[in-house]
Parts: structure tokens; C-alpha cells; sequence
């Protein structure tokens, strides 16, 4: 007999739950295992989220283990009053809008070549044909190139939404938004990034 399908927002009540029992254990007792379980489970989305903010996937290894570091230092302050995601995502917001900000002020490595750099490893990886790899690679990097020209809050509420496929409630929580502010916002963006896709897609 076939199995039921499984609701997904049960699924996901179930991972954050077991999420907020890891981290109230190591606010508890400093539980060590219950730790490296957090990070096991939600590392791949905080540097994925950071490497889409900075472009660069070696930088967001690092701001990523600053977002972690935050999080075992602030255990004895943890509250269970929101999803677990939507406050590791606050802590990641904070760390990543500084980062941004701080190469506004002092820019470092050009954006190409962080794109070579973040694409280099994926398209290593797969074993498809050079012509298809070639194009793949060239619209990501176009992807990428249209989100790093959105404004801060427009581009992690993008890439909350479209990688993480996070509800726009919680991007409200993250961004400190309201729901109608989180909906014009991600309009604005998409309008954006589709003007700034324009000279791509034309071509």
C-alpha cells in the first residue's frame, strides 16, 4: 500500500522544531554535539545565502562561521519566539549587510572575478557537455551579476525567496518589514532584475 503524501509545512514544523530543541539544549547544558548538529544542518543555506550577498564562496565560508560563532556565543540569550531559520537568517542579515557595506567603503577583489571564482567549482563538478556548460554558466553569471546590482535588503529578500523558498512573512521577520512592505519590496526587485537581465536576454 502506497505511503500518504507527506504535507510539506508539516515537514517543515518538524525541522524547526528539532532545530529549536538542538539549540535549547546547548543553551541548557552547552551541549557540544547538539551544536555541530545545528551547524550540519543549516550551514550549506547560510554560506549559499552570504555567497549570493558577496559573491564570493571562500568570503562567505568565513562569514558564515562568524554567523555560527554568533550563534553559540548568544545561546544563553536564545528565546524561542520565532522559527529557528528566522533567527539564524537575522544574525546572518546583520553580519552580511556589514560586510556589504564595509566593501562599499574599501572594495576589494572585482566582481568578475569573484564570479569566476563562486561559478568555477559547480561547473567543474557536472558532467555535461562544454557548449551546454558554457551557456549555463554564462546566465548564471548574468543571474548573479543582475542580483548583485539590486540594493542590500532587495537582494536577501530575493535570495531568500528564490534559493531558500522562504515565506514572505519571514522575510518580513529577517528584514524587520511588514508583509506589504516584503511584497513591494520583492516587486521593485523583480522589476529590477528584469531590467537589469534586459541587455542578456536581448543578446
Amino acid at each position: 500500500m502506497a505511503e500518504p503524501p507527506t504535507d510539506p509545512d508539516d515537514d517543515a514544523v518538524q525541522a524547526n522544531a528539532h532545530s529549536v530543541a538542538l539549540m535549547l539544549t546547548v543553551k541548557e547544558s552547552g551541549d557540544i554535539a547538539a551544536f555541530e548538529e545545528l551547524v550540519e544542518i543549516h550551514q550549506k543555506a547560510v554560506i549559499g545565502t552570504v555567497a549570493k550577498m558577496l559573491g564570493s564562496p571562500n568570503e562567505a565560508e568565513d562569514i558564515a562561521q562568524q554567523v555560527f560563532v554568533r550563534i553559540w556565543k548568544s545561546a544563553s540569550r536564545y528565546e524561542p519566539q520565532a522559527k529557528f531559520t528566522t533567527w539564524m537568517f537575522t544574525i546572518t542579515r546583520n553580519l552580511v549587510f556589514n560586510e556589504v557595506r564595509r566593501r562599499q567603503r574599501k572594495p576589494a577583489v572585482s566582481l568578475e572575478e569573484r564570479e569566476d571564482d563562486f561559478h568555477q567549482s559547480a561547473a567543474d563538478s557536472e558532467n555535461i557537455e562544454p557548449d551546454r556548460a558554457a551557456l549555463q554558466h554564462e546566465l548564471e553569471r548574468a543571474v548573479d551579476q543582475a542580483i548583485q546590482d539590486l540594493p542590500e535588503k532587495q537582494r536577501l529578500a530575493v535570495i531568500l525567496r528564490r534559493y531558500e523558498d522562504m515565506p514572505y512573512e519571514e522575510i518580513g521577520d529577517v528584514l524587520k518589514l511588514s508583509l506589504a512592505a516584503v511584497k513591494s519590496l520583492l516587486f521593485r526587485a523583480r522589476t529590477q532584475l528584469k531590467e537589469n537581465m534586459k541587455g542578456y536576454l536581448e543578446g
